[in-house]
């Protein structure tokens, strides 16, 4: 275990520390981790107006989004935080806020019910294993949302949708190596909500793709491509030809969780022995973490997984927002920070945790306490096939 010292420079921790654990340069986001800044931009937060604008890309000043994403998939924000600060917000506005971040949960379910199925294809088969690079540079539609995506590790969702139709609907690339290199930029990066939106961009989910042309760009980033090089000859001119993929056999567990508890985790707090430490979860990092919140008077205790990190190779963008986080905490709760093997952590000392419903999760063994995963709604064993059939089975208790 190597400590980190978050009375460093973020950046300086980052060379002394991960040198060939990230891609890239090194650099830090616009975006600021932590839960100071997350509280500041909750408390700022109005989305009148947004379910007109939320799709706007350019000029960013007109950006209906609320960039909350990223404190969100790391539960600086829970979604439930998040779906009651609205409640005053315009119904139009209000709904499609909410509809979003059920979108958001939709995917936590999905994957928690199928866990690494979610890499495959689910309902249809797109393509997903043709290597190569899907973007291409000299169109200023991708230039400018790959360098932004690389320099501040987040885009609107319109954007993201562009980005995946090109790279496998326009560009026949496997989607599986385009949702890595998106995955390994977004401080939101998560393993639900990235593979599921590659894959009803792409048809996989919905026997649909996504057609990306002009069209949108000139819709929702006016004036673009006048400044493009290839504006007198633009190679998404017109939408795609329209294709029907092949329809997959059925997967009865797309229809019916056999074990719906499984997938939820723990709905109370179970206590298998008496807890040391607390240990911080790249899925649970805000200062109302169940598990650090229940244990107040617990040294807390973050571990950066050395060897997840070889393997990913994110962008130090991101790292730098998890070391800005675990800095803004420090500054209220003492919080040790290493660089290792996190499982090996919780073998050797007798942690407190909060259940993360990623496949992950269960390498973690002889947990002293785990605490419950702050849902926004409580899994269903109903059908996660689509959006729309799995949100018509939820539980709607305030």
């Amino acid at each position: 275990m190597v400590p980190i010292n978050l009375h460093d420079d973020v950046l300086v921790n980052i060379e002394r520390h991960f040198g060939g654990l990230f891609s890239g340069d090194i650099g830090a986001s616009s975006i600021a981790g932590g839960q100071s800044a997350a509280n500041a931009a909750l408390a700022q937060l109005d989305i009148t107006g947004y379910a007109n604008t939320r799709s706007q890309v350019l000029p960013k000043n007109r950006r209906g989004a609320t960039v909350l994403s990223p404190y969100i998939r790391h539960n600086i924000l829970t979604l439930d935080q998040v779906y009651r600060a609205v409640k005053h917000a315009p119904y139009k506005d209000r709904e499609k806020f909410r509809d979003e971040l059920f979108w958001q949960e939709y995917a936590r379910h999905l994957y928690a019910r199928i866990g690494t199925r979610l890499f495959e294809n689910l309902r249809y088969e797109a393509n997903a294993d043709t290597p190569g690079d899907g973007w291409n540079p000299e169109m200023l539609c991708m230039a400018e949302t790959v360098a932004e995506l690389e320099t501040d590790g987040w885009v609107v969702n319109q954007t993201r949708m562009w980005l995946a139709s090109h790279w496998t609907v326009r560009n026949d690339r496997g989607w599986l190596a385009g949702q890595e290199r998106m995955h390994r930029n977004l401080l939101d990066g998560s393993r639900a909500a990235n593979l599921l939106g590659w894959q009803w961009t792409v048809g996989a989910g919905t026997g649909k793709p996504y057609g990306f042309a002009k069209w949108q760009v000139d819709k929702r980033a006016a004036g673009l491509c006048n400044r493009c090089p290839l504006k007198n000859k633009c190679p998404i001119q017109e939408f795609p030809a329209e294709v029907s993929l092949r329809e997959l056999s059925r997967d009865a567990i797309l229809d019916t969780d056999p074990d719906v508890s499984a997938t939820t985790g723990p709905t109370r707090v179970l206590v298998n022995a008496k807890a040391s430490h607390v240990l911080l979860t790249i899925d649970s990092l805000g200062d109302d973490d169940p598990a650090l919140a229940a244990n107040s008077h617990l040294p807390a205790v973050f571990v950066f997984n050395e060897h997840a990190l070889k393997k990913l190779q994110l962008r130090s963008r991101r790292i730098a927002f998890y070391l800005q986080t675990l800095g803004d905490l420090n500054t209220r709760r003492p919080v040790a920070v290493y660089l290792g093997d996190p499982y090996r952590f919780a073998q050797d000392n007798a942690v407190a945790v909060t259940y993360a419903p990623v496949p992950s999760f269960k390498k973690f063994s002889r947990l002293a306490e785990v605490h419950p995963y702050p849902w926004l709604r409580p899994p269903h064993a109903g059908t996660v096939k689509s959006f729309s059939s799995w949100r018509k089975r939820l539980s709607y208790d305030e």
